[in-house]
């Protein structure tokens, strides 16, 4: 099953209400459950981006719909990158 990574940025209205970042995290996970997308681990980070999502779906556009899903809220901004594990990236280059 392809996985994601996706990295989250806390918008102005997300920063203003951080202390209910994990319960929207939680029901995130849950509507995106439903939607046939699992988050397979959910991190707070520091640094650049305030957090990260490794997601798992079985095609790329039910993950696209759920972070759209999320992004319509107004409290992240998110960045989405295709993950590949060793055998799945050696198909691709050949090795």
């Amino acid at each position: 099953m392809p996985k994601y990574i996706t990295l989250i940025r806390f918008t102005e209205q997300g920063a203003k209400n951080i202390k209910q970042s994990t319960a929207r995290a939680r029901s995130f996970a849950e509507a995106a459950a439903k939607a046939g997308v699992k988050v397979e681990a959910q991190y707070w980070t520091t640094g650049s981006y305030d957090g990260a999502l490794v997601l798992s779906a079985d095609s790329e556009r039910t993950v696209l719909h759920a972070l759209t899903e999320l992004a319509a809220v107004g409290n992240v901004r998110t960045e989405t990158l295709q993950a590949l594990d060793a055998k799945e990236f050696e198909a691709i280059v050949g090795g």
